[in-house]
Formats: structure tokens, sequence, C-alpha cells
């Protein structure tokens, strides 16, 4: 049988078209707009890198509908003026999704705009509730404890496992966080244990302040009737708490997991009576199998130990979000939001997660306390709050 050239090209041509499987779809891009260096970047950059083991593993499954995901990253530089521009930059990319930094004032610029353009947001661990849909807008979310639960579990411990009654309370001012942690660990250590339990109050402010030598001498008048000191703060490099220290006094410091990390511990050589609740212990001692198992990866990856425990929220940002998308059947974002507008304990690495159509934070997710003694760390247990506050906006 004699055929035309072109009758031979047209049937290669109709055969290879059925022999080629169709383009598997686009991957699913994640965007992070959020401080790899700078201030924030030992939150912020533990962050992003939770978030990447979380895509392995989704990927390694198969990814969310068919589709595999990817990360791509814009860094703030700590700088919450920069927000936009990095946000914008990811979505140019493809983000459907947008992680941000680690603290609401942070946070708020980029979350704006990611937001603004109809994009899923997530904070991997902004704690002032004022990061949601009150303070962000609708598609706004975190993977944070809120300040409301954080300082009512701290209250409860410190008055309910350690049976202390009276307090000093220091207030960081540099940022809302610090603000209202202080604010609900204060209302309800009031109602536990009463007014007069609060044997003084003093702030500072943690970016611009290098001295606290006036707020320790207020402290040592009253030291012999405190039973311990409410440290709202967040560190840097130790010096805050290096000064208290060198300054003879030695009651007992409870803080929060603002106050999470190895990196500023040689700052305070031989910390004692110091005590924090904290997503997830750096220190290989972690209660939970998932969570030292997670560590391990962190390590074997990056070639170093986490910087602190946040880096599971970016791992659960990316896990949560992936299972909104499987719930809903599609990355749309009011039906991305309306799945996880109906988490309720939804078990993550981070533990059980619940989110309402108003309240897009968590109030009563367990935190590890941990003591400190010796400059080495123990894991005494995880706790909640028995009774914590809704928000107020």
């Amino acid at each position: 049988m004699n055929l035309s050239l072109k009758t031979v090209v047209l049937a290669l041509g109709a055969l290879g078209t059925l022999a080629v499987p169709a383009m598997a779809e686009d991957p699913l891009v994640i965007g992070v707009a959020s401080g790899q260096t700078g201030i924030l970047s030992p939150w912020d950059l533990g962050g992003r890198r939770g978030a990447e083991i979380a895509v392995e593993d989704i990927n390694a499954r198969g990814g969310v509908l068919g589709r595999q995901l990817k990360l791509v990253v814009s860094d703030t530089k700590s700088d919450p003026s920069l927000g936009p521009t990095a946000a914008s930059e990811v979505i140019a990319e493809g983000a459907e999704m947008v992680i941000v930094a680690c603290d609401y004032d942070f946070a708020a610029p980029a979350a704006m705009t990611a937001g603004g353009m109809g994009k899923i947001v997530f904070s991997t661990c902004a704690a002032d509730p004022k990061f949601g849909a009150q303070g962000i807008g609708p598609t706004a979310y975190t993977m944070s404890l809120a300040t409301n639960g954080q300082g009512a579990l701290l209250a409860e411990w410190a008055h309910g496992q350690k049976g202390w009654k009276t307090t000093y309370i220091m207030k960081d001012t540099a940022i809302e966080y610090t603000k209202s942690l202080c604010e609900h660990f204060e209302s309800r250590w009031t109602a536990l244990a009463g007014a007069d339990s609060i044997k003084g109050r003093d702030t500072w402010n943690g970016i611009n302040d290098n001295s606290i030598a006036g707020q320790i001498t207020r402290i040592k008048e009253v030291a012999g009737s405190v039973d311990f000191i409410m440290w709202c703060g967040f560190t840097n490099n130790g010096s805050v708490l290096r000064q208290l220290r060198s300054a003879g006094v030695d009651n007992p410091v409870v803080g929060s997991e603002s106050m999470d990390g190895s990196y500023w511990l040689g700052a305070v050589p031989n910390l004692s009576n110091y005590y924090i609740a904290v997503y997830a212990s750096i220190f290989g001692n972690d209660p939970d199998p998932k969570i030292e198992a997670f560590m391990k990866r962190y390590q074997e990856k990056f070639g170093e130990a986490a910087p602190m425990g946040h880096v599971i929220t970016g791992y659960s940002a990316v896990e949560a979000y992936a299972r909104a998308i499987e719930k809903a059947g599609t990355v749309e974002s009011d039906k991305v939001k309306a799945a996880l507008d109906a988490f309720k304990n939804e078990e993550l690495l981070i533990g059980p997660t619940s989110y309402e159509p108003d309240l897009h934070i968590n109030l009563n997710r367990p935190l590890l306390l941990m003591q400190m003694t010796d400059g080495k760390y123990t894991a005494i247990g995880r706790f909640s709050a028995e009774q914590v506050e809704r928000p107020k906006f």
C-alpha cells in the first residue's frame, strides 16, 4: 500500500498525540512573605523551613488534589514596610496562599495586601487575636495560640501547679503581642489570686531600651515578697534577662513562647529558675514522639538544630491549608475559608486546631511547659487553660 508523505506524517502525529500522557496540572504555589533576615529571622526563617518540610511530606503523598506544592519566598527583612511588596511578589509568582510573619505588627502589611487580593493568609504564629477576620481581613488565619489562652494558661499553671501566690509583672511595650499577653495573664491571675497578689508592675521597650536598671531597682525593693516574675517580653540576645540575674534578682521568671530559642541562652550562662511555655522542645526531650521525629528531620535537612519550637507552626500552616483544600475540593479562597472555619480540634502536628467564622486564632490548644536549671531545659508537660476570655473586638 502506497501512502503519501503527508498521510504518514498525519498518522504518526495522531499516534504521538495518543501516546503522550496529559500534562499534570501546574504546581499549587504557596508564598512566604516574612522576615527571613533581621530581628524576626529566628521565628520566620524557622517557620519557612518548617513549611518546606510540610511541602515535602505532602508532595510525597501525591500532593493536593493531584497537584504538587511549590514554595516561593520573598524576604521582608523584618521590615513591615516591605510587607506589601513581598506579598505582591509571591502572588505574582502564582501563590494561592501567603505565609506571613510571626507577629501581628510585623505581619499586618503583607497580610492585608495578600488578603486584599483574595488570597488565604496564614501567620505562622502571630498571637495577638487581632490577627484574623477583624484586624486583617476575612481570609487571614494564624497558627498561634492566642494571647488570651497563653496568658490564662500561665496564670493557672503558676497558681495551680506551682502554688505561687504573688507576682511582679514585667511588660515589654514594643509590640501588641507582649502587651496583650500581660493583659490576659493579669486578668486571669487576679481572678485566681486577687488584686493584692500583684506586688508591682513595670514596663520596658524591647526594641528601643538597652537598660532596665530602674525596673530592676524597683523589683529588688519587693523581691522578698514576690513568688515569681511574669515576663511579658521577647528576647533576641538575652541582655535584659542577663541584667536581671546579674543584679542578684533570683526570683523565678515565667515567660511565654516569644522567649523560646537557644540562640540567646549563651548571654545568660547557667540560667536557672526560669520557666517557659513553648510550642515544642528543640532540645531532644519533647514528650510527643511526632515532634521529636520532626526535629530530627529538621536537623538532618538543614544541618543545624531548629532555632525554636515555632518551626512546627510553619509546618502546620501548610498542613492546615492542604487539609482545607482537600475538604473543599478546590483552591477557591471562599470555599477553602469555609473549610478552615469548620475546623474543630483538627489534629495537626502542632496539636488540635479549631477556627470559627469570626475567630481565626486558637484559644485552648496546649503548650509545653519547660524548666531551665543550670542552663539546661527539662520538659514538665503540656497544659491548656481551663478558662479563657474570648476576644472582645
